[in-house]
């Protein structure tokens, strides 16, 4: 075994109560979402985490992934026989369309059982991840024909996704991108070269389908001429039996710093006559598309954050209770009795929980989006004719504005946090932790990858402050500026709560709304608004957070009021909320000053020439 406990009920607190998965699965289309079935579904995914994918992140950290002289890469022991286990117990398929082979089931429910897999192993966790989000920008966008071909086995996980957006001159600078696609009958030859592509080849699935980025002869310059080409692996009979290998090869794996276990490749397109791909979308709309997997990817990615900060929590609170160092007048204790080694832990524990609340409640909305959208289009649908406009877009709008300024946040902060909880399970162990046998400086390189992935966390701060703050002139930061603010005003001092900390709370609120006001007094001014954009987003992520940890300390009083059985796990869940108000919401304040002070620092910078 490796340690490795699956966190069901902090998963179920943050679904059930913070995230409203009861409400949730009320709406049309969610059904089926029981509590008997969810109950079962993490059950069972938590004994495939724990039991058989767990135990393989040490050994995958170890063995690392090979490429053959035919290309062909192999992956560690253990490696295909979990994949081959989740594809028959039909995991992959959760949040699909059952028309497609999908299951139907909530996009947040989907979610808890990721984090699942990325806690237990999450270099091994990366595969699945790439391939749903794969599914996800072929159902929004590619044709019926499409989708009736390459779906359902990708849905099933027989097949897997990536994708291929970078390539050696173009990093996160996308409108360099120099892969072209040329038509030809009913497809395309794609040529060119990509980078980092995770699992971009692999011996644990029949077949890889890659969403590539490339140009077609007449694009625009830019970002405008970029078009999304679905590329498989093996080509696909009409039939759907696998044909001939397409000419699509990867010639090199990247030497990296952590997540060893997943192959991340250089990807060579159309080196002989050209690899055979079929458009997705429209001519010239490749971001757009590529988008609808990267929102939801941006979340997932978020969700991987706490995952491995999870996972660090456990193994430094068992080393901690084993590690016996020092005395008191009792004389030797285990480490976990020293006031600075309960600091750390408290530390993690509660970042993990914030980030936890903060994700599962953007991926709930997500799914109460997508139901009021199609609500929102059928009845604009019968309302076309009338010349009425449909009320419900409102909603929609508004949903679809919470979910815009949550997605950077997550993957954002949930990420940034992850640094910061594994660097701390590290300093736990003491000496041990800078030493390999220890198994936990491995979460420390695998995070690192985190702030990275989907667009680096600059790039998620310029979203929320360009696009997400600045582009509706603040309506969607200041909508849920207004809730936390009506939140705060009804909270009641309480001897588990005091006022000291409900006014800390309402005064980081405050805060974020003159930095809101801040960022829309000087939108003319790009050098600030970049300069800025970090602490922006560390800002209105840690108010965020701090009111979901106060959301679930109210609801913990209220369990603990009515004499709930689980007493201990609403007393921790307290402690937990108290510490991060109090050691962790201050944060606000430097970010704060940091924001505002920026003007003067940048001024004297540009007065030294720089």
């Amino acid at each position: 075994m490796s340690g490795y406990r699956a966190p069901l009920e902090e998963i179920k607190f943050a679904l059930y109560q913070l995230a409203g998965f009861d409400r949730l699965a009320e709406l049309p289309g969610f059904e089926d979402a029981s509590p008997d079935l969810v109950e079962a579904i993490l059950e069972q995914a938590a004994k495939l985490a724990t039991e058989v994918i767990a135990p393989l992140n040490r050994v995958g950290d170890a063995e690392g992934v090979s490429l053959s002289a035919q290309h062909q890469v192999s992956t560690a022991s253990g490696f295909q026989q979990a994949y081959q286990q989740y594809v028959d117990n039909g995991w992959g398929s959760l949040q699909f369309d059952p028309a497609q082979g999908g299951q139907g089931l909530p996009f947040s429910l989907a979610i808890a059982v990721q984090e699942l897999w990325h806690s237990a192993n999450l270099a091994w966790g990366l595969c699945p991840l790439l391939s749903q989000g794969a599914v996800e920008a072929i159902a929004a966008n590619a044709s019926e024909a499409l989708k009736a071909r390459f779906l359902p086995p990708m849905i099933s996980g027989a097949w897997t996704g990536t994708m291929n957006l970078t390539e050696p001159q173009a990093g996160s600078d996308l409108a360099a991108i120099r892969s072209r696609a040329l038509p030809e009958a009913d497809h395309y030859r794609i040529r060119g070269q990509k980078i980092f592509i995770t699992w971009g080849e692999h011996d644990m699935a029949e077949n890889i389908i890659h969403l590539v980025l490339a140009r077609l002869p007449d694009a625009p310059a830019g970002a405008k001429g970029i078009s999304l080409f679905l590329v498989p692996k093996f080509r696909v009979n009409a039939d759907g039996s696998l044909g001939p290998r397409n000419d699509c090869i990867a010639t090199a794996l990247e030497h990296k710093i952590g997540i060893h276990a997943s192959p991340t490749c250089v990807m060579s397109f159309g080196d002989n006559e050209g690899a055979i791909g079929y458009l997705v979308g429209q001519e010239h709309q490749g971001l757009a598309c590529m988008f609808t997997m990267m929102n939801n990817a941006r979340l997932t990615v978020g969700l991987q954050g706490v995952a491995i900060a999870e996972r660090a929590y456990q193994q430094a609170d068992q080393f901690a209770r084993e590690r016996v160092q020092g005395h008191t007048v009792l004389g030797a204790t285990a480490i976990i009795g020293h006031p600075d080694v309960q600091r750390m832990l408290m530390t993690i524990q509660s970042l993990t929980q914030a980030g936890r609340a903060l994700a599962y409640g953007a991926c709930a909305l997500v799914d109460r989006e997508r139901v009021d959208r199609e609500k929102a289009d059928q009845e604009q649908s019968a309302l076309d004719n009338t010349g009425l406009d449909n009320t419900g877009l409102d909603e929609k709008r508004r949903l679809q504005r919470r979910v815009g300024v949550l997605t950077p946040m997550v993957k954002g902060w949930c990420t940034e946090m992850a640094q910061e909880a594994v660097s701390l399970a590290v300093q736990i162990h003491g000496g041990m932790g800078f030493i390999e046998e220890t198994g936990v400086g491995q979460y420390f390189r695998d995070a690192r990858i985190l702030p990275i992935y989907e667009g680096t966390n600059g790039i998620q701060a310029m979203d929320l402050i360009g696009r997400k703050t600045l582009s509706d002139h603040g309506l969607g930061m200041f909508e849920l500026i207004v809730e936390m603010r009506g939140f705060a005003a009804r909270l009641s001092p309480s001897e588990e709560l005091s006022a000291e900390f409900i006014k800390l709370f309402a005064a980081s609120v405050n805060a974020l709304s003159a930095a809101v006001s801040y960022v829309l007094n000087n939108a003319g001014n790009k050098i600030l608004i970049g300069s800025i954009a970090f602490n922006y987003l560390l800002l209105a992520s840690t108010v965020t957070a701090a009111w979901q940890m106060l959301r679930a300390a109210e609801i913990a009083q209220q369990r603990l009021a009515k004499g709930d059985e689980r007493a201990p796990f609403y007393r921790a869940k307290l402690d937990s909320c108290r510490f991060f108000v109090g050691q962790i919401l201050p944060r606000y304040l430097g970010y704060a000053y940091a924001l505002n002070s920026a003007e003067q620092c940048l001024a004297a910078q540009h007065a030294d020439g720089c």
